[in-house]
């Protein structure tokens, strides 16, 4: 299932690649992103097609906190859709847990870098944006590594 998904939104993403950037369709979204990990979404653009998105999510009975640079690009067959990619970093504390991937019942800080590739809908007659990626993420703190599991729904109110 997760493969999948990956490969339908890299499929798309390639499909994509030589359209234009053309993709605003909201200035701000505010809203709750829902998957791996659970929490709240921002998302502001700072020019047509450049945005920065900040995620407050949960896992392991810890928070973390997400900063992303993402570029936009229009999907020119499908009115209102758009795909995207960037990058980013993520910094926050995961509770204690014994089990792996886990050593040790600690708590544990992390710190690292992501990526995210993905696809954002907005309704056109609704100040409601959908928005569907994957967002793998490198720790480079207490030893937890890779983490590519984390594909999420954002569901976002919009304004202009």
């Amino acid at each position: 299932m997760l493969k999948k998904a990956i490969i339908a939104i890299f499929a798309v993403a390639i499909l994509a690649i030589s359209n234009q950037a053309d993709a605003q369709t909201y200035s701000t979204g505010v809203g709750l992103r829902a998957g791996v990990t659970n929490g709240l979404t921002v998302k502001q653009f700072l020019s047509y097609d450049a945005a920065i998105e900040g995620i407050l999510h949960s896992r392991w009975k810890g928070l973390v906190i997400t900063a992303l640079y993402e570029k936009h690009k229009d999907i020119r067959e499908f009115k209102g859709l758009n795909w995207f990619y960037g990058g980013g970093a993520h910094i926050g504390t995961w509770g204690r847990k014994s089990n792996p991937p886990f050593d040790e019942d600690r708590d544990y800080t992390v710190f690292g870098i992501d990526g995210i590739i993905g696809l954002d809908y907005k309704f056109e007659d609704a100040p409601v944006n959908l928005s569907l990626d994957y967002k793998p993420a490198f720790n480079l703190t207490d030893n937890v590594g890779w983490w590519g599991d984390e594909i999420a729904l954002s569901i976002r109110f919009t304004f202009h």
